[in-house]
C-alpha cells in the first residue's frame, strides 16, 4: 500500500434531496487512527481525516456540494479538498465522499454499489419518497457497503441478498414457530419493522 492510502477510503456516503438540498441519508465516518505516512507525533493533514465533525459544518458542506452538482454533467469532482463521486437519481442526489489520497475507481465503485443495489432493493425509480419509506433497508444496503468507512462489498446482488425485506406487519404470531431458526429470525425481523414505525410515529 502506497504512503498516504488507507483501508479507510469512504469519508461520507450521502444521499441529499436534489430539489432543495435536505438530508435524506447521511453517514459520515472517522478513522480511528492516523493515515499511514504521518509521522508520530504530527496532526495529519486536510485530507487524512472527517473535516465536519458535527451538524453544522456537515450541513454547510451538503448545501455546498448539491449547489456545485445539481447543473453538472459528470460523476466525479474535487470539492473542499475531497474526492467527490455523484449520481443523480429522480429527485435525490447519490454521493460517495473520499480524501486526495483514495482511490477514485474504489469509490466509484461504492457509488455504483450503492445505486444499483437501491435499484434492486426497490425495483422501481430510486425516488425521495420510496427511500423515507424504505430507510431501514437502506441504512442495512450501505452497512453492508461501507463499514466505519472502509468498503466490504460492491456487488449489487450480494448487497441485495443480505438485506432481505422485513416480514409484513399483517404476520399472525400464532404461525411462528419461536423454537425454529427461521421463527426466531421472524420474530426479530417483525419486532424491527414495528420498532421502526414507532419511531417514524414519533418524528
Amino acid at each position: 500500500m502506497s504512503p498516504g492510502m488507507s483501508l479507510y477510503s469512504v469519508n461520507a456516503i450521502l444521499i441529499l434531496s436534489s430539489e432543495d438540498g435536505s438530508r435524506i441519508f447521511t453517514k459520515y465516518y472517522t478513522p480511528p487512527h492516523q493515515a499511514a505516512g504521518h509521522p508520530s507525533g504530527t496532526a495529519p493533514g486536510p485530507s487524512s481525516q472527517n473535516p465536519y465533525p458535527d451538524k453544522t459544518s456537515q450541513t454547510r458542506f451538503e448545501k455546498a456540494l448539491l449547489a456545485k452538482t445539481a447543473k453538472q454533467t459528470g460523476d466525479i469532482l474535487l470539492f473542499d479538498s475531497r474526492i467527490v463521486l455523484y449520481k443523480m437519481e429522480s429527485d435525490v442526489a447519490l454521493y460517495v465522499v473520499g480524501s486526495l489520497d483514495d482511490n477514485e475507481i474504489l469509490l466509484y465503485n461504492v457509488l455504483l454499489a450503492l445505486r444499483d443495489s437501491l435499484h434492486l432493493l426497490f425495483k422501481q425509480s430510486v425516488d425521495k419518497r420510496t427511500i423515507i419509506e424504505n430507510y431501514d433497508l437502506v441504512s442495512l444496503a450501505i452497512d453492508e457497503i461501507c463499514d466505519d468507512g472502509v468498503v466490504l462489498e460492491t456487488d449489487p446482488t450480494i448487497i441485495v441478498q443480505r438485506c432481505s425485506k422485513a416480514p409484513s406487519q399483517d404476520v399472525s404470531l400464532g404461525r411462528i414457530d419461536p423454537f425454529s431458526e427461521q421463527g426466531v429470525n421472524n420474530l426479530a425481523q417483525l419486532g424491527k419493522a414495528k420498532l421502526t414505525d414507532w419511531l417514524r410515529q414519533g418524528l
